[in-house]
């Protein structure tokens, strides 16, 4: 395309973009077009293409056909910096965190101001790392190691990052995944001042209500092509979900009535200094239980607890009748409980083993003799239940790291099933899975009530808890500010709760 053609209010055409990898054509002549001082949605089911086609726009990846015109030019993207060159800044899904340094360090890094030649300026960064904290409306411990930080703050901190690097070209990948209603509200208040300034988005979510408030114009990727590129205030929600996974998509999904069984678990003035105070819970056979509340509550920190990650200060913990002293995850395990972590990916899987591998971690014991492991047997079980929870991958010797989001989870789930859990807690359980993967585990939660197993699920999605839980807590501040019977779910009377304002005139 001659340079004098060039549509002057376009920031990025991307054309006939193919890439391929040993045996996968993973993208195939992806045209995409971002329109200066725009958001475009890039949407599409896990595996559909969505991360290969932003990592070679931002230098990770480099194509195997096609071309990038990037303000009016053709360039040849060589590798990150060379994108971070070019003003093209990224926030990926994953955490790209150093978790010993502080968050202003890990917001500067490789950027450091230096003073007298040689020392870096700690004080500069703090105040640089300031500003756009406070530009984006977050208040973090700018000195507090980053490791110590929940994954919502950290999730702040790569936004922050990008954003430093007064990139004119912004890819957001997955950046609410782990952030609370009002967390989003400030992001989204950002995204906003920075189309003002004339930065241009590509924006990755499943969260279909985000897309249609903040989007402007959508491509639509599934198997690895181009299915349609629309305007967003031209297309329904109903749309965008038949255009990603082929057929209509019934979104709705009701919990049948429960009815009681005898109660498994019971919590009782659980404390933890810091973290959370006077915890009081009953969960019963074949319940959901929600746990709501904001970035801080302490829900994550109390999860960690129950399974026997973190020491208690005070209180008790008794599983089916029984006192338990949960002092490890072993302890937990053997009395039948399974966690599934906010962070699958560090906390959930060995990413470096195979399905197989993942599925049979936790009871490796029941597959092995005088420390042999029975392969055979351990092939037949975990096919079992990779057939049950239908996880779609190569095979079970493929890599955990090499699957979707989805397909990782219900990994995870396998894993504890095959531990014979029946105590379940979910932080977090469907973030960053796309539509038809959030409705297959909701129904597989559904289904494991139903045959008697209790479930306790963290989510910051309110709606979604709403959809899917028996009865919600919610914590603010480290202490159960109300509880809710499912006739009495109120989206307003929880995020009441949750901000610690409800009763109040």
């Amino acid at each position: 395309m001659p340079e004098n053609l060039i549509n002057a209010d376009i920031a990025l055409n991307m054309e006939g973009i193919c890439k391929s990898f040993p045996g996968v054509k993973a993208l195939e002549n992806i045209d995409l077009q971002l329109k200066k001082g725009a958001v475009h949605i890039l949407l599409g089911e896990n595996g559909a293409g969505k991360s290969t086609l932003v990592k070679i726009l931002s230098g990770a990846h480099k194509m195997t056909a096609g071309r990038i015109i990037l303000n009016g030019k053709q360039v040849v993207i060589r590798n990150p910096r060379h994108a971070t060159e070019l003003g093209i800044g990224i926030i990926y899904q994953e955490l790209n965190l150093i978790g010993n340094l502080t968050a202003a360090e890990n917001i500067y890094l490789g950027r450091e101001p230096i003073k007298y030649k040689f020392k870096i300026n700690d004080k500069l960064i703090k105040d640089w790392s300031k500003k756009v904290l406070d530009d984006l409306g977050i208040d973090i411990d700018l000195e507090c190691p980053v490791k110590e930080l929940g994954i919502a703050q950290q999730q702040m901190i790569e936004v922050a990052k990008a954003l430093s690097l007064n990139a004119n070209l912004l890819i957001m990948d997955e950046p609410t995944s782990a952030l609370t209603e009002t967390e989003i509200k400030e992001l989204f208040l950002t995204v906003k001042r920075l189309k003002k300034r004339g930065v241009s988005i590509i924006y990755i979510s499943h969260r279909m209500d985000e897309l249609l408030e903040i989007g402007d114009d959508v491509t639509v990727l599934r198997d690895g092509k181009c299915v349609g590129a629309r305007l967003i205030k031209n297309t329904s929600r109903s749309d965008l979900i038949e255009m990603m996974v082929g057929r209509e998509i019934n979104e709705g999904f009701t919990r049948e009535k429960l009815i009681l069984g005898k109660e498994v678990l019971k919590v009782e003035n659980l404390s933890r200094s810091g973290y959370f105070n006077d915890i009081n819970i009953s969960l019963h056979k074949g319940e959901l239980l929600g746990m709501a509340g904001l970035l801080g509550a302490g829900r994550t920190e109390l999860a960690r607890a129950l399974f026997g990650v973190d020491s208690i200060d005070s209180g008790t913990i008794f599983v089916h009748g029984k006192l338990c002293k949960q002092k490890s995850p072993r302890d937990a395990i053997n009395n039948r409980m399974g966690f599934l972590t906010e962070d699958r990916k560090s906390q959930g899987l060995v990413m470096t083993m195979t399905v197989k591998e993942n599925i049979t971690l936790p009871n490796l014991d029941s597959f092995s003799k005088w420390g042999i492991i029975d392969e055979h047997k351990e092939e037949m079980v975990s096919d079992s239940y990779s057939r049950d929870l239908d996880i779609k991958s190569a095979g079970l010797h493929q890599l955990a790291v090499n699957l979707s989001g989805g397909n990782q989870q219900k990994v995870v789930l396998s894993k504890w099933l095959c531990s014979q859990a029946d105590v379940f807690i979910f932080d977090e359980p469907t973030r960053g899975i796309d539509v038809r993967s959030k409705q297959e585990f909701y129904q597989l939660m559904s289904d494991l009530t139903n045959r008697g197993v209790a479930i306790i699920v963290i989510s910051s999605d309110l709606p979604e808890l709403i959809r899917i839980s028996d009865r919600i807590i919610v914590l603010h501040q480290g202490r159960i500010t109300g509880q809710f019977l499912s006739s009495e779910f109120n989206q307003e009377n929880i995020l009441s709760c949750a901000l610690g304002t409800h009763g109040e005139a």
